[in-house]
């Protein structure tokens, strides 16, 4: 965008070509920054395990972690170990997730159904949801419908306070307008609620799945014979730190893949805000 004027005291009028003012908080696409930061962050703890100023019994040698993960790869554990943990996490995470946005759209459209379900919501959301594990083992058996009901119930809670607080944000002079305009309760919520509140829907999705990758390591770790937290407590009594930290780099890796997922949905879904 550019305004076009005349430069005083000239024979003839020049445009002039006025510095558009109306982008300084757009976000700019710099990804080679975060990318730039882990490849620094490895360098300087290779050099730190190698000159002997970080103990091996601390961390050991990203090259070394690297080797353990070739391995994995070659021997093929990597996938007899990823392939269970990705099954509960996607199943856990997915009863979870849905269960929380329906109940949560509820919450913020319905009196009745806040009024019943807030304080309901309110009085589990703080517990420990680990703590309940050995109760889910109890009414679900230790295989896999204990670790399903531990990560649909740990990211049910936050997916449905971040929906109905997402669904009360929404600008209610935007309702008023769609109300006017004689559009139907059905309309309104389908054309202003839910676009209005996707954004904080979104962003409560990915706190509820990175809660849901860590109680898949804590529910693995009891009573599983694979998977990436069966992998890494293997890791942690044998004192293996190559192992160990080749599984912590596997579930950084799973989370980044989680946020970039959540990221390209934002992209699609609210193209509108550019």
């Amino acid at each position: 965008m550019s305004e076009i004027g005349s430069s005083n005291g000239a024979d003839t009028d020049q445009p002039i070509e006025v510095r558009f003012r109306g982008g300084g908080f757009a976000p700019k696409s710099r990804r080679w920054v975060g990318f730039a930061v882990f490849v620094i962050l490895i360098v300087f703890v290779q050099w730190g395990t190698q000159s002997g100023w970080i103990s091996p019994l601390t961390l050991p040698k990203p090259s070394d972690v690297l080797a353990t993960l070739g391995q994995l790869w070659e021997s093929g554990l990597l996938f007899k170990h990823l392939e269970p943990s990705l099954r509960r996490l996607v199943v856990g995470a997915a009863i979870g997730s849905v269960t929380g946005i329906a109940i949560g759209v509820l919450i913020g459209l319905f009196s009745i159904a806040r009024a019943g379900l807030v304080p309901l919501v309110a009085a589990i959301f703080p517990i420990p949801k680990i703590a309940l594990l050995p109760l889910f083992v109890i009414w679900f058996g230790i295989d896999e419908g204990s670790k399903y009901a531990l990560i649909a119930f740990g990211t049910f809670t936050p997916t449905v306070v971040a929906t109905y607080g997402a669904v009360d944000n929404v600008d209610r002079s935007l309702v008023r307008m769609g109300q006017s305009f004689g559009l139907s309760w059905f309309s309104i919520v389908r054309k202003i609620v839910l676009p209005g509140a996707m954004p904080g829907i979104l962003s409560g999705l990915r706190i509820s799945l990175a809660i849901a990758i860590i109680l898949l390591v804590a529910a693995e770790m009891l009573g599983a014979e694979y998977g990436i937290g069966a992998y890494i407590l293997e890791a942690g009594a044998l004192y293996d730190l190559e192992r160990l930290f080749a599984g912590v780099v596997i579930l950084s890796l799973l989370g980044v893949i989680v946020s970039a997922s959540i990221g390209f949905f934002e992209r699609r879904l609210l193209g509108w805000r550019t």
